[in-house]
C-alpha cells in the first residue's frame, strides 16, 4: 500500500479490532507456480499475545498455496467506499476512496487433524453464537469429522503488518463532518470508522 504516514495504523490492538469485526480474508501466496489467491473466514486466537489467526482452506488449496513453505499476506479488507468531490467546498475537484486496511505476513502452521477439527467448531460456533437455532458441528461428530478432512487447518502467527486507515485526514473539519454525514446514508460502517478517528464530529 501506498506510504503516506497519515494514514497508518501501527496499533496491534487496532489490527485485532478489524480482524474481529472483518474475518473474511484473502490469502495471496507466491508459489513455485506463480501468484495463487483465495478466500477464507478467519478467527482471532484470543488467547495469543500477539496477532495470531486461524483459518482452514479446502482441499487442494492447501497444496496450490505450498502452505507451511512459505511466508504468505492474508488480506483484511474493513469498511470503503467512493468518497465523491460533491461533498468538499466548491473547487475541490478530486474524489477519493476511504478504507481501512490491513496486510498481514506470517508463514503458516499447518494444524493437525484434532487441531484443524477444533478449530472448525471454534469457527462455526463463533459464527453461530447469536443467531436463532444455532448449529455446532458436535451435533454429528462422526459426519462433521468426515467433512473435515477436506480441508487443511492453519495457524498464521503474524510476524508483520502493513495497515492503512484511511479516513479523510488531510481534510478540514467541515468537510470531515460533511463526509460522514453522506456516509452515513450509504455506508454507515464506514461513518463509524470515522467518527472514531474524530469523535468530536
Amino acid at each position: 500500500m501506498r506510504y503516506t504516514p497519515r494514514y497508518l495504523m501501527t496499533d496491534p490492538d487496532e489490527v485485532k479490532r478489524l480482524i474481529r469485526h472483518h474475518p473474511w480474508a484473502t490469502f495471496v501466496s507466491a508459489t513455485g507456480n506463480g501468484l495463487v489467491a483465495s478466500h477464507y473466514p478467519v478467527l482471532l486466537d484470543e488467547d495469543a499475545e500477539d496477532i495470531t489467526i486461524l483459518s482452514h482452506f479446502g482441499r487442494p488449496d492447501d497444496e496450490l498455496h505450498e502452505l507451511g513453505q512459505h511466508e504468505i499476506l492474508v488480506v483484511i479488507q474493513g469498511p470503503h467506499d467512493y468518497v465523491s468531490p460533491s461533498w468538499y467546498a466548491p473547487g475541490d475537484l478530486v474524489p477519493t476512496w476511504n478504507h481501512v486496511t490491513a496486510h498481514l505476513y506470517g508463514v503458516p502452521e499447518i494444524l493437525t487433524d484434532d487441531e484443524n477439527y477444533e478449530m472448525l467448531g471454534r469457527l462455526t460456533d463463533h459464527f453461530e453464537q447469536h443467531r436463532a437455532g444455532g448449529r455446532h458441528l458436535g451435533e454429528d461428530e462422526a459426519g462433521t469429522r468426515r467433512i473435515a478432512r477436506g480441508t487443511a487447518g492453519l495457524r498464521v502467527r503474524v510476524t508483520g503488518f502493513d495497515a492503512r486507515a484511511k479516513l479523510s485526514q488531510n481534510k478540514n473539519p467541515e468537510v470531515v463532518r460533511n463526509v460522514i454525514d453522506h456516509l452515513e446514508e450509504t455506508n454507515p460502517a464506514l461513518a463509524g470508522e470515522m467518527r472514531r478517528v474524530y469523535p468530536e464530529r
